[in-house]
């Protein structure tokens, strides 16, 4: 079990790094980074198509693991 919770451990991190990767930046020019993204504050809107799926797949591999470490430092600990 602890294998298999190792090499799960393995391949999402892998899969959370790729998934950042792949997210569309934010920020459109080195100005924006000294304004602090003001415009962007009051101007939010919903994500839509890939970018809310890449926003969902990484918050959910995320979580899993997270999990996937405690149920690590449960085993490891016996």
């Amino acid at each position: 079990m602890y294998q298999f919770l190792l090499t799960l451990m393995l391949v999402l991190s892998i899969l959370i790094i790729i998934a950042v990767m792949m997210q569309p930046s934010k920020q459109n020019s080195a100005a924006s980074a000294f304004s602090g993204g003001a415009t962007e504050l009051f101007g939010k809107t919903k994500a839509r198509g890939f970018e809310a799926f890449m926003k969902r797949a990484t918050t959910v591999m995320g979580i899993a693991w997270v999990a996937v470490a405690i149920a690590l430092a449960y085993l490891s600990s016996k």
